[in-house]
């Protein structure tokens, strides 16, 4: 069988909206898949469906289809997203009657079960992550469009994958290698150049290269394998490095774990086939485990926050200030904020040639149950010491009211505690059983690692002189892949960045939990910081609430690096 060709249109809900047109007027494609959702996101559309029962969806993506139902028809591609959120049979009925409108004849169906939030009162959504074969089922019974609410998002690769070629819950080494393939597309252009740690190598070379990345795409093959690429003559860049990159984000040990199977990313291997073209083989699988992950969203109150404007000499007594200020006046007030949080960033330098470079920040964050507490009570102390504080006092905006902030939680249930369903465009409803065989999770031993560098001369340089890395976030925690790009960057590296060395370059996880994990087929290491997110990206608990550039910061660090590797 002919490669079945996936694309991707979306990487986030508020992606390129050109991305959907872009994919399908680029070249041949058999699916396009846009993943829409993630733990904010789901706060987000919970939110919306408060003020509106009727919402809950991703309404970029019905928009984009409007302009390109008609396109893929044409085509002949089929599309697959989890737009769906809260309420992917709301979208269905929506896509038809685009449909309908515009005289397209699609077939619209839509997998539910995901929703677990009536056993879960207190939260505002508690979603469980579904698997693959509900969209795989309504491929097979001829759906032109498949809306989905939360699956993992790799699933929406692995499902097209598995009705085409006929998969089936045991082809566990198939669905693992379809899962590296949506695992790499799910980020659209993090896979093609997007947010790369050596973009500066092709800026400096064409900073047009980099302009407008195109989307990436799947050709997967009936034993799971698959060249990870792009449309020709689209911008970005696809190679070894990219892929790894993407391979790694929101990643931690050898075993990825999802609801068809436990893919073990230490058996990924990649080659360069030829410009723009990577393929992925080797993927083994094992049974997956016998829970669901579990997402809860809830509020968790209200937050404010006021931003301080420190200029010139005395930078810290001026915050030393204003700081015993404003915590003396919030905590005499009727109701303090129950957390005050303050960070201070040096941006200010000596004898500063324009006032901006001679400033520092002084941040100041409050939370509560309470809005008039982070509201009234923060802007009202703030604002009466205008006149009466630090010399040059003035803040980069007043605080407003205050706004809600959620809290992301991950439970587990077991896989059969929900209603996998696959409901089709004439009303069918054809019920996904969960998986026969399961595996409990268990870590993997550390692989032996390579033989160290001989002893030599040493030069203090940044580690991003030699290593990639891309970080991102997982509920409270952040993962920071590092990787390097050849084998005796890659035998320093293993020895040297050790979790000791990590939390020594980054201070700011010297108290926290960091757990490492090797990779030597990708020449990569995987670390977890646990808790330095605290409740989640959408409680805003630190300066970098989604960890983007925790792994920028890593590169940015100085050590002592072998001569011989610079």
């Amino acid at each position: 069988m002919s490669p079945l060709r996936i694309g991707n249109a979306s990487g986030f809900y508020g992606d390129r909206f050109d991305a959907m047109r872009e994919m399908l007027t680029g070249g041949r494609l058999d699916v396009l898949t846009g993943d829409y959702l993630a733990e904010l996101t789901m706060l987000i559309l919970g939110r919306d469906r408060l003020k509106d029962p009727s919402a809950g969806y991703a309404r970029t993506f019905l928009r984009q289809l409007e302009e390109c139902l008609g396109l893929a028809h044409e085509r002949g591609v089929r599309i697959v997203a989890n737009a769906g959120g809260l309420n992917p049979a709301g979208l269905a009925d929506a896509v038809r009657k685009v449909a309908d409108r515009l005289g397209i004849p699609a077939r619209v169906a839509h997998v539910e079960g995901d929703d677990l939030t009536a056993g879960h009162p207190n939260s505002l959504a508690a979603h469980a992550y579904l698997g693959a074969f509900g969209i795989a089922a309504c491929l097979r019974e001829g759906a032109d469009v498949v809306v989905t609410g939360r699956v993992t998002d790799a699933a929406l690769v692995a499902g097209p994958a598995a009705a085409h070629f006929g998969w089936g819950p045991e082809d566990h080494d198939r669905l693992a290698g379809a899962v590296v393939a949506g695992h790499v597309l799910e980020c659209g252009t993090q896979a093609t150049g997007g947010n790369y740690a050596f973009f500066a190598e092709h800026v400096r070379q064409d900073v047009r290269a980099l302009r407008h990345p195109g989307f990436p795409l799947a050709e997967i093959h009936p034993d799971g394998t698959s060249v990870i690429t792009k449309h020709p003559g689209t911008g970005g860049i696809v190679d070894i490095g990219t892929v790894t990159a993407q391979l790694l984000y929101e990643t931690q040990g050898a075993r990825y774990a999802g609801p068809d199977v436990t893919t073990r990313l230490d058996t990924v291997r990649l080659v360069q086939e030829g410009p723009d073209r990577v393929r992925i083989h080797g993927v083994r699988g094992e049974a997956p485990p016998p829970t669901l992950k579990l997402g809860l969203n809830r509020l968790g109150g209200f937050r404010n926050e006021v931003t301080f404007v420190l200029t010139g000499l005395d930078i810290e007594h001026k915050a030393e200030l204003v700081r015993d200020q404003l915590e003396t006046a919030l905590y005499a007030a009727k109701s303090s904020p129950a957390e005050i949080s303050w960070t201070l960033a040096r941006t200010d330098h000596p004898d500063a040639p324009t006032e901006e470079t001679a400033s520092a920040l002084l941040r100041l964050v409050v939370r509560d149950p309470d809005q008039n507490t982070v509201g009234r009570t923060l802007s009202g102390a703030a604002v009466e010491l205008a006149l009466a504080s630090y010399p040059g006092f003035h803040v980069l905006a007043p605080p407003g009211k205050g706004a809600p902030y959620g809290v992301f939680e991950a439970k587990y249930v077991p896989q059969d505690a929900v209603d996998h369903l696959a409901v089709l465009a004439d009303g069918r409803r054809i019920p996904v059983p969960p998986p026969h065989d399961t595996l409990v999770l268990d870590e993997l031993p550390e692989p032996p690692l390579p033989d160290p560098l001989p002893p030599g001369p040493t030069r203090r340089a940044p580690l991003g002189l030699l290593a990639g890395a891309r970080s991102g976030d997982k509920g409270g925690n952040a993962n920071v892949g590092v990787w390097a790009r050849t084998d005796e960057a890659w035998r320093w590296l293993a020895h040297t960045l050790t979790t000791t060395r990590f939390r020594e370059l980054l201070p700011e996880t010297a108290d926290l939990t960091v757990v490492r994990h090797t990779l030597p087929h990708l020449r990569a290491l995987n670390f977890t910081v646990e808790g330095i997110l605290g409740e989640g990206v959408a409680a805003q608990h630190r300066f970098d609430p989604q960890a983007k550039a925790l792994g920028e910061w890593l590169r940015s660090r100085h050590l002592d690096i072998p001569e011989s590797l610079l």
